[in-house]
């Protein structure tokens, strides 16, 4: 239970959070972007799952961290790990939209270390 919880809460909060971010703030941006290209957006129920298991997975990667390193440090290794690595695929791919990380990184960092606090907060 020492594991399961942390981890737990901190995927709702990571889910909640990016469901936010993506589907209620700048869900237009991408559609924009993706339209540009000629292509659709993707928002069928297996993209949405392995969306799922990506918040899964990250909060699994922070719980790890958080383990050896601080709370500013969790949040800094895990970001960079699980965000700015993300961003230079798609950005290589060509379907990150420029305006994104205006939102993005701020919100992201917020994201991140909300669920280095839970986590660290529920393990005690």
């Amino acid at each position: 239970m020492k594991t399961i919880l942390p981890v737990l809460l901190a995927t709702v909060w990571i889910v909640i959070s990016e469901f936010v971010r993506n589907e209620i703030l700048v869900k237009s941006l991408w559609i924009r972007h993706y339209e540009k290209m000629g292509l659709v957006y993707p928002s069928e129920p297996l993209n949405g799952a392995i969306w799922l298991l990506w918040m899964l997975l990250f909060a699994i990667f922070i719980f790890i961290v958080s383990k050896k390193f601080t709370l500013m440090q969790t949040t800094f290794i895990s970001w960079f790990g699980g965000f700015v690595l993300m961003w230079i695929v798609i950005g290589n791919l060509g379907v990150l939209p420029g305006g994104l990380l205006y939102y993005a990184v701020p919100l992201s960092i917020l994201e991140t270390f909300v669920a280095a606090l839970i986590i660290r907060k529920t393990v005690g």
